[in-house]
């Protein structure tokens, strides 16, 4: 049996090979010795995302010969990654794409040179990090730790506990992710005000303004208190020594999957189980993604970066992060999958590309797609709209070895329709040649999210609705709704600007998302009929 480890990898190259995994193309121990001296790259945020992705594309250049150092994985939240997937395979991910045809492609990730908890109490890698950020030559830190990552504040726009202990207590063992980035970001600046770059690769809006604000509030609230001098809140505003450019991402690295460990397993390697961790982090030795990956960075860095360029990752101005990021947000991808998410769970589905072999949600998200969307699509001119939505909804969306669940992307709806749906309806509200009453597609949609909000599917069956902040309010809204009525308060919903972003009736919609909605609540199987109504 073959193990991810190095020996393996030297020793028993040709075996690996022979299995069709590809194996890296440089001197690993020669690249390790250039980071500990140099470090160039530190990412925080050591999850399937990083490894299956950021990590992959630095591969590409250690192969080509376009770096000589490799990236020290740090994890702020969940040390078990490092304790049972980084230590015990020597840093190394084996990264399979799955393909919509069922093949797979194999290769070993190995530029991941260094894998770090950062925990004080864990003294010796808390000071290698410093001596990482104290080190001239480091270009940038990366961040893949999600957006709750960068919040310092509860809903009610309170300090975290965690924030407020490290606001009190200074930078000495700093706990939440963004006050141990400042404190490291401090001692930088003591050591010679080094230039750097920070780069968080999360998906989420305007990413590098959420770090950068997060970093700022820390360290004005340090100053407040005497931590930090003055100059070091300077020293973080200098676009000449710190610069947060924006990114977008786009990549599905799901949770690894059960057919993907059984085929490793009968290709003869070894200890390829999965692992949760005790912070329920779904995790594996191997990664199993899409084939498709988009990464587009703003290119303002302050003291260098990768040639990432070569690997396929897109530099551009800030304009386009954004046009990039709304295409996909609002008109190519996020309104389609929040589409088939509750639609899917009405109809029980449990598997997206599922839903993409029944033909009236195929044609409910091309109609949002292609007739709908792309009139009213923010076109960022290096990438291709109508060639981006082909790819989501002929590759991406329907390969069944993906194993992404409505389920999963019905979370927190509330909080995104404002976004996947209410930007295109304003886009038809401004447009003197486009009429929003004239849409279909997009009101179903939401219409279909209502009526996902009874949390009873299409038989008649209650099934368990997915978390979301507003869910206790918009339940009660519609409370003793029931199958075959003809009315209900879901007018309360659909006027509620702070949802949508607008007032669906002032634009002349509120009414037909109502019929729809009611359609939908006529008895069993209604659901269905009102697509098929609609969508043909």
């Amino acid at each position: 049996m073959l193990t991810l480890k190095r020996e393996s990898i030297v020793n028993e190259a040709a075996a690996w090979k022979e299995i069709g995994v590809e194996l890296p193309q440089f001197d690993f121990a020669t690249v390790v010795e250039s980071t500990k001296v140099n470090p160039q790259w530190v990412h925080f945020g050591a999850g399937n995302i990083f490894r299956g992705f950021v990590a992959n594309a630095h591969q590409k250049l250690l192969n080509l010969k376009l770096a000589e150092t490799g990236i020290i994985a740090a994890e702020t939240f969940d040390f078990e990654m490092i304790d049972k997937v980084y230590k015990p395979f020597d840093n190394l991910t084996l990264l399979v794409k799955m393909k919509a045809n069922g093949e797979f492609e194999k290769n070993v990730i190995s530029s991941i040179v260094e894998g770090i908890a950062v925990e004080p109490s864990r003294e010796e890698d808390y000071a290698r990090l410093i001596e990482i950020f104290e080190n001239p030559t480091l270009q940038l830190a990366s961040f893949t730790i999600t957006e709750k990552g960068y919040s310092l504040t509860d809903p009610s726009g309170e300090y975290l506990g965690i924030v407020k202990k490290d606001i009190e207590n200074g930078l000495e063992n700093p706990i939440h992710a963004m006050s141990v980035v400042t404190s490291l970001a401090h001692r930088r600046y003591v050591k010679g005000q080094f230039p750097m770059t920070f780069v968080s690769m999360d998906n989420c809006s305007h990413n590098g303004d959420k770090l950068r604000n997060a970093i700022l509030t820390i360290a004005k609230e340090w100053q407040k208190r005497g931590f930090v001098e003055e100059g070091f809140v300077a020293y973080l505003t200098d676009e000449s020594k710190m610069t947060f450019p924006l990114s977008m991402i786009d990549k599905i690295t799901p949770r690894p999957s059960e057919t993907v460990q059984k085929a490793l397993l009968d290709l003869g390697i070894a200890e390829m189980d999965v692992i949760v961790t005790s912070k329920n982090t779904y995790t594996a030795p191997f990664v199993n993604a899409e084939v498709s990956e988009y990464l587009v960075i703003e290119d303002k860095f302050t003291n260098g970066r990768p040639r990432l360029e070569e690997a396929g990752i897109i530099f551009t101005d800030r304009d386009t992060v954004n046009n990039i990021e709304t295409m996909k947000v609002t008109t190519c991808l996020n309104p389609l999958h929040t589409a088939l998410a509750v639609s899917g769970c009405l109809l029980g589905y449990t598997l997206i590309a599922d839903e993409m072999k029944d033909a009236t949600l195929k044609k409910f998200v091309e109609t949002i797609g292609y007739e709908e969307g792309l009139k009213v699509v923010v076109d960022p001119k290096i990438i291709s709209p109508k060639a981006f939505l082909d790819e989501v909804l002929n590759e991406r969306f329907a390969n069944p070895f993906i194993p992404d669940t409505p389920q999963r992307i019905a979370t927190d709806t509330s909080q995104k329709v404002g976004i996947r749906f209410g930007e295109t309806l304003k886009s038809y509200q401004r447009r003197e040649d486009l009429n929003p009453a004239d849409l279909t597609a997009i009101p179903l949609a939401i219409a279909t999210w209502c009526r996902y909000l009874l949390g009873i599917n299409d038989e008649g069956q209650s099934f368990t609705l997915s978390p979301d902040p507003l869910l206790e309010r918009l339940q009660s809204t519609l409370q003793g709704v029931a199958l075959g009525d003809q009315t209900s308060n879901v007018k309360i919903i659909l006027s509620n600007e702070s949802i949508f972003g607008i007032n669906l009736y002032e634009m002349g919609l509120g009414e037909k998302i109502e019929i729809m909605f009611h359609e939908m609540l006529s008895g069993t199987g209604a659901v269905r009929q009102t697509l098929e109504k609609y969508i043909g």
